[in-house]
């Protein structure tokens, strides 16, 4: 598969925030109880200013994925459902590595099995483990640091 990149737009948020959306909920197994225009503006108001969001587009133009990060943390990754396991957050991921100090942390679920083994397949390593009090679940801190 050929991807293309392109640096998030908020006219993207259209398909964007659907798409977030049901890779959320399938990645961690709850519906999201939150009005659509309120992950909308979130993603406007609070991702965008405080990270790169780079968007993912597969054959066609469709939307296939997102990465939000720093120099030092990754806010968000996510693939489009129906379109894991074709390197599309791999590629994510490759581009957060490549903009980042040299190190990364990010937080995931601890139930999203699926993503806890993507990151340690890709050098990740879980530091620490918590409890997420908005969502009520127990989530992992992951780190990655660059080895020469």
């Amino acid at each position: 598969m050929r991807l293309r990149f392109a640096p998030f737009e908020p006219a993207m948020s259209d398909e964007l925030v659907p798409m977030w959306r049901e890779a959320f909920e399938h990645g961690v197994g709850i519906v999201d109880p939150n009005p659509i225009e309120g992950q909308r503006a979130h993603l406007i108001e609070r991702v965008w200013p405080e990270h790169a969001v780079t968007v993912a587009f597969g054959d066609g133009g469709s939307l296939v994925g997102f990465v939000a990060s720093n120099a030092s943390s990754i806010s968000q990754l996510y693939v489009r459902v129906g379109w894991h396991r074709l390197g599309i957050g791999s590629a994510l991921l490759a581009r957060a590595k490549a903009a980042s100090g040299g190190s990364l942390w990010l937080y995931t679920f601890a139930r999203n099995a699926n993503a806890r083994h993507f990151y340690e397949r890709r050098g990740f390593a879980a530091t620490a483990f918590g409890f997420e009090p908005f969502w009520r679940l127990d989530d992992v801190r992951y780190e990655w640091h660059h080895s020469p």
